[in-house]
């Protein structure tokens, strides 16, 4: 079978950068492992590392608290209903993810992933129980089975998030930097093999070290933890931390991507005009300015407990779309939500609950409750109004079974990693248990590559001295233009990259990309891959802007390459799915700073 044509490149893009500007780093430690992030991903990884007798480092961008885990509302996937089975499991993850799931990778999540929940028990989460004391189990879209626990309800990620910062605060051996900005991996060549390696980072952190706050950490390995890239759109249910940090800075460093173009939209986001929003959502305390809406979310689970979408007219629309009606998985709920917006002219659409009753709700989604009535709404007596909004990324640095990169000594786990469970559409609630699986793999793995009687960060400084990294900045660009760069652009990507999408969109999309890569460049042309002229005075801003430009060029590029609709993929233009395109778009980043495509059969 040919290979389908991959145009390298598919868009006309300016070059991105291979490095961002910054001073050489004031101050320097080492330790065995740094871990980006402190969702589920970072701080289970952190925790295992250290079971295993490593020095371990967690950067996080705000505070430990402030990533995506504690958002989630639905649960965790696993095999715990003795009429369920792993096999039962992998069905339905392959089902969802239409053909470009990894069997093998699928097969390590559902087997292993009981066995990390309960290890998530054993650390302190507390997950609701029946009377017996047995895990409550529910199900949600494309589950043809219980096997979903919760928390709280609907606050799973809370209580999650909750009981690993607990944990890893009473570890005195894990080092916490928060308030820290990752600028870009250190990479030199690897003296044990062909290639280059990771020997730590470079990062801006408040108020530390020197009056720039840039410094480095030496590390033989590197963790990317850092959760997702939802706020390259205008409305995402993402926190406003997450901006694809992970996946740019693999790019930069030399590391393999894949499948960005497969952004799940969650179908069932609170659907709320921006000035009907509740304070401070979506801005995080100090942040960057011009960040996305955080929509807050509308579970699964509710329609997973008997609520079912309707039409302005109060028909169930889905009735006869799919077996699994409103459980149908998320590509297909979300496509027959746009269809009927596009048909009646409407920006949203509804949720009816009210049949579920007052007490039952109050119970079962307190979450979900108190936000509807912080907006005026009454789930038990009116229609809740819902929409799409970018949700998860099934996508990201390309990894192996044990969470390995294609750079030596980098690391990916979590929303920032692409293991292949997730194919061309995630299946619910299986994110958290993707990030329990392998986060213990990478500890594994790293443990066993620990040199014999010492520890990894003896020999961290040898990889020599961080300055030589790094040229001096200029003290400008950027500037306030970079907030409106950064919502052009994010209203661009909602546009004509989102659910539904089409050449003639994508490259309208990329025509807003390449603005705000050129303001990062202080447009002007990027001189051999590096971005000339934004110094590290409100750094932060251009560095985050940077990283967004940097992966919505590479989710605009893979997007338009796959000439397909796929999986939440859904080009208007090239209706239906093709056998020749069962595999993946991988992207990497030259020193030139032009993205290049290849393809992985599968």
């Amino acid at each position: 079978m040919d290979l389908p044509p991959l145009p390298d490149p598919p868009l006309e893009l300016p070059p991105l950068p291979v490095r961002l500007p910054a001073p050489a780093p004031g101050w320097s430690e080492t330790t065995d492992v740094v871990v980006v992030g402190s969702g589920i991903a970072g701080l289970t990884t952190a925790l295992h590392l250290r079971e295993a007798g490593l020095h371990v480092t967690v950067v996080t961008k705000v505070t430990i608290a402030d990533g995506s885990t504690r958002w989630a509302q639905g649960g965790i996937a696993a095999v715990l209903d003795p009429r369920d089975t792993p096999a039962a499991h992998a069905a339905d993850t392959l089902a969802a993810g239409a053909g470009l799931c990894d069997p093998a990778m699928v097969e390590v999540m559902v087997t292993e992933g009981p066995a990390r929940l309960r290890e998530l028990i054993r650390a302190g989460a507390v997950f609701d129980r029946e009377s017996d004391g047995t895990l409550m189990l529910t199900r949600e879209g494309g589950h043809r089975a219980d096997r979903i626990v919760h928390a709280g309800g609907d606050a799973t990620g809370a209580e999650v998030q909750r009981a690993l910062q607990e944990a890893v605060r009473r570890d005195p051996w894990i080092r916490l930097v928060e308030h820290a900005l990752v600028v870009d991996l250190l990479v030199t060549d690897d003296p044990d093999g062909p290639g280059r390696r990771v020997y730590g980072l470079t990062l801006h952190v408040l108020g530390e070290g020197s009056p720039d706050g840039v410094g480095a950490i030496l590390a033989p390995a590197v963790v990317l933890a850092c959760g997702g890239m939802g706020q390259v759109y205008a409305s995402t249910t993402n926190p406003a931390v997450s901006t694809g940090d992970g996946v740019a800075l693999a790019l930069r460093a030399g590391a393999t991507v894949a499948d960005l173009e497969f952004v799940q939209f969650h179908p069932t986001s609170l659907y709320l005009p921006t000035t009907d929003r509740p304070a401070g959502n979506g801005d995080r305390p100090g942040g960057m300015a011009g960040s996305g809406a955080q929509q807050p979310l509308v579970s699964e689970a509710l329609r997973g407990e008997g609520a079912y979408l309707v039409d302005a007219d109060g028909k169930r629309f889905l009735l006869g779309e799919h077996d699994l009606a409103e459980l149908a998985p998320r590509d297909v709920v979300a496509k027959a939500i746009h269809r009927v917006m596009r048909a009646s002219g409407t920006d949203h659409l509804w949720l009816d609950a009210r049949h579920l009753g007052r007490d039952f709700l109050e119970v079962r989604f307190p979450t979900i409750v108190a936000t509807c009535r912080a907006v005026g709404i009454e789930p038990a007596e009116q229609l809740v109004p819902v929409s799409p909004a970018a949700h998860y990324a099934s996508g990201g640095v390309r990894t192996d079974r044990h969470g390995r990169t294609s750079l030596a000594g980098l690391y990916a786990c979590g929303e920032v990693a692409c293991t292949g469970v997730h194919g061309a559409n995630r299946l619910a609630s299986n994110s958290l248990l993707e990030a329990l699986v392998f986060a213990r793999r990478i500890a594994t793995d790293l443990a066993a590559r620990r040199p014999p009687g010492r520890t990894f960060s003896e020999s961290a400084a040898s990889a020599g001295p961080p300055g030589r990294a790094f040229a001096e900045s200029a003290h400008g660009g950027g500037g306030g233009d970079a907030a409106a760069a950064r919502i052009g652009m994010q209203r661009a990507l909602s546009a004509g990259a989102g659910v539904l999408r089409t050449a003639g969109s994508l490259a309208q999309a990329a025509d807003a990309v390449a603005i705000a890569a050129g303001l990062v460049a202080g447009r002007s042309t990027a001189v051999g891959g590096v971005f000339g002229t934004a110094g590290v005075r409100g750094g932060a801003e251009v560095w985050e802007l940077a990283n967004l430009a940097t992966v919505a060029t590479a989710l605009v590029t893979a997007a338009a390459a796959r000439t397909e609709t796929r999986g939440c993929h859904w080009r208007e233009d090239f209706p239906s799915a093709e056998e020749r395109w069962r595999g993946r778009v991988t992207v990497t980043l030259p020193p030139d700073g032009c993205l290049r495509l290849s393809w992985e059969r599968l």
